[in-house]
């Protein structure tokens, strides 16, 4: 499906190209406005990253998501910032629908085996962000994209196969934000490598076209920011581009 994204800092919409905080775009739209216009053109999911949060844990904003809860008609998805079990204990009573997750797993592998374990894959994303280095490997990045790990998307998924991981948010770090279409190789790959698991695609989603090619690498859900900020196509007309193929 089309989940439509919204990145949020100090109570505004705004996006980052490639994830640089110097490089800030902000959107004059009111966020909770925003998000019921997706949801009245038939938004099942919202797509949120608490950039707050992601800079300091300290400073997440909870209390934004506490003001959705009450609408029931559509899930919320969060990352930003999650760094332990009661944070996600929380974000889960509040009514939020799956938890994302990135550097704090990234950096203690065994951390993600205990929160599949207690939670279930329904209900965590593991978020890996990748760069593709000269030898055309996928190496994952954490921290806001400031660290290299020098690990494989590839080597990330196999240690994790066997623990009820059910779904990947998978970022080409070099795309997002570009609106200079996806990579659709990087996909492809890990679709046939990996077929058990739920692939979410994310960056550089910048015309209907990319959305139709992007669709046949058989990902199960495509992100979109920046591109519906933009009106360069409205959430519509991504639905029904995925939804006829």
């Amino acid at each position: 499906m089309i989940i439509p994204a919204l990145d949020i800092m100090n109570n505004k919409i705004v996006r980052l190209y490639q994830g640089n905080f110097s490089k800030v775009t902000i959107f004059p739209q009111n966020i909770l406005d925003k998000i019921f216009k997706y949801i009245k053109m038939g938004a099942k999911y919202i797509h949120i990253i608490d950039l707050n949060g992601c800079q300091n844990p300290l400073k997440n904003q909870k209390y934004f998501i506490k003001k959705l809860i009450p609408y029931k008609n559509f899930f919320i998805q969060i990352g930003g910032g999650i760094r332990n079990f009661l944070e996600i204990s929380q974000l889960l009573d509040l009514g939020v629908k799956r938890v994302i997750l990135g550097t704090s797993v990234i950096e203690d592998p065994n951390f993600l085996k205990k929160i599949l374990k207690k939670y279930g894959g329904k209900k965590i994303i593991l978020a890996l962000d990748v760069c593709i280095n000269s030898k055309n490997i996928s190496q994952v990045v954490i921290n806001g994209w400031k660290k290299i790990t020098y690990q494989s998307i590839e080597d990330i998924l196999n240690f994790y196969k066997d623990n009820n991981l059910k779904y990947v948010l998978c970022t080409d770090i070099t795309r997002d934000g570009t609106l200079q279409g996806p990579n659709l190789q990087l996909y492809t790959n890990l679709v046939q490598n990996f077929p058990q698991i739920y692939f979410q695609a994310s960056g550089g989603i910048g015309n209907l076209s990319d959305i139709r090619k992007i669709k046949k690498t058989g990902v199960k859900d495509l992100i979109i920011g920046r591109a519906l900020l933009e009106k360069k196509f409205t959430f519509l007309e991504a639905k029904k581009c995925w939804l006829n193929g």
